[in-house]
Protein backbone atom coordinates (compact mmCIF):
# COMPACT_ATOMS: atom_id res chain seq x y z
CA UNK A 1 0.00 0.00 0.00
CA UNK A 2 1.30 3.54 -0.90
CA UNK A 3 0.67 6.29 1.07
CA UNK A 4 -0.54 9.97 -0.18
CA UNK A 5 1.19 12.23 2.28
CA UNK A 6 -1.37 14.86 1.22
CA UNK A 7 -4.02 12.84 3.17
CA UNK A 8 -3.92 13.24 7.41
CA UNK A 9 -5.94 9.82 7.39
CA UNK A 10 -3.44 8.02 5.50
CA UNK A 11 -0.61 9.03 7.72
CA UNK A 12 -0.25 7.50 11.41
CA UNK A 13 2.42 7.42 14.05
CA UNK A 14 4.76 4.85 14.18
CA UNK A 15 4.74 5.09 9.90
CA UNK A 16 7.98 5.24 8.38
CA UNK A 17 7.81 7.77 5.53
CA UNK A 18 10.55 10.50 3.22
CA UNK A 19 9.47 13.98 4.39
CA UNK A 20 10.93 17.32 3.27
CA UNK A 21 12.61 19.43 5.62
CA UNK A 22 12.12 23.26 5.27
CA UNK A 23 15.97 24.05 4.68
CA UNK A 24 15.39 20.75 2.07
CA UNK A 25 12.43 22.77 -0.23
CA UNK A 26 14.56 24.11 -2.59
CA UNK A 27 16.46 21.15 -3.63
CA UNK A 28 13.81 18.07 -2.33
CA UNK A 29 16.13 16.57 -1.17
CA UNK A 30 14.27 13.28 1.35
CA UNK A 31 15.13 12.39 4.73
CA UNK A 32 13.88 9.25 5.90
CA UNK A 33 12.19 8.26 9.45
CA UNK A 34 9.49 7.13 11.68
CA UNK A 35 6.48 9.50 12.59
CA UNK A 36 5.96 10.19 16.15
CA UNK A 37 3.25 13.07 16.25
CA UNK A 38 0.67 14.56 13.20
CA UNK A 39 1.32 18.92 13.03
CA UNK A 40 -1.21 19.36 10.14
CA UNK A 41 -4.85 19.57 11.48
CA UNK A 42 -6.90 19.78 8.39
CA UNK A 43 -7.83 16.37 6.45
CA UNK A 44 -5.80 17.26 3.49
CA UNK A 45 -2.80 19.79 2.69
CA UNK A 46 -1.50 19.95 -0.94
CA UNK A 47 1.86 20.10 -0.17
CA UNK A 48 1.88 17.36 2.21
CA UNK A 49 1.17 16.58 5.67
CA UNK A 50 3.27 18.02 8.40
CA UNK A 51 4.79 15.83 10.95
CA UNK A 52 7.28 15.23 13.60
CA UNK A 53 9.96 11.90 13.40
CA UNK A 54 11.17 9.67 16.28
CA UNK A 55 14.51 11.82 16.51
CA UNK A 56 12.84 15.22 16.35
CA UNK A 57 13.14 16.59 12.25
CA UNK A 58 9.88 18.34 11.24
CA UNK A 59 9.04 18.50 7.60
CA UNK A 60 6.21 17.42 5.32
CA UNK A 61 5.41 14.04 4.38
CA UNK A 62 6.32 13.04 0.47
CA UNK A 63 5.33 10.42 -2.28
CA UNK A 64 7.89 10.73 -3.93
Amino acid sequence: MTVDGRYRDQVKPGLEVDIVLKKDQRTGQLTHGIVKDLLTKSSFHPHGIKVRLADGQVGRVSDR
